[in-house]
């Protein structure tokens, strides 16, 4: 049976837990934490992104979180905590779940970039 985005993102957010700005920003500040912005480079060079944070495209991230593929980022630790934005909060929900399925157990969506930008520094 076909699977809409709806469905997709349903999941998503059943899936990985919704936190705040100044949840996020506290999470951060604890230390042990990988930020991951997933929207695609041209509108990061746009907008900028979060002091820290890390790009990986929503396309690339399964290959940079994979420590088996010749493309992992160190920076992808299970043992970190994850903290997802995009654009809206869609992307980095779907991002969340296939780092759920990867094994990664710590992970949060905090929606969209213009949504915490103001709450953490650029």
């Amino acid at each position: 049976m076909a699977t809409s985005v709806k469905q997709m993102l349903e999941a998503a957010n059943a899936a990985v837990p919704k936190i705040t700005s100044d949840q996020a920003a506290e999470m951060i500040r604890s230390g042990d934490t990988l930020v991951v912005d997933v929207r695609d480079a041209p509108e990061v060079a746009a907008s900028g992104k979060i002091a820290g944070a890390v790009n990986v495209s929503r396309g690339m991230l399964e290959f940079r979180a994979d420590p088996e593929s010749p493309y992992h980022d160190k920076a992808f630790d299970k043992t970190k905590t994850v903290i997802l934005y995009c654009a809206s909060g869609g992307r980095s929900a779907l991002a969340g779940k296939v780092l759920k399925d990867m094994g990664y157990e710590k992970v949060y969506n905090v929606g969209g970039f213009k949504d915490w930008s103001g709450a953490v520094e650029k």
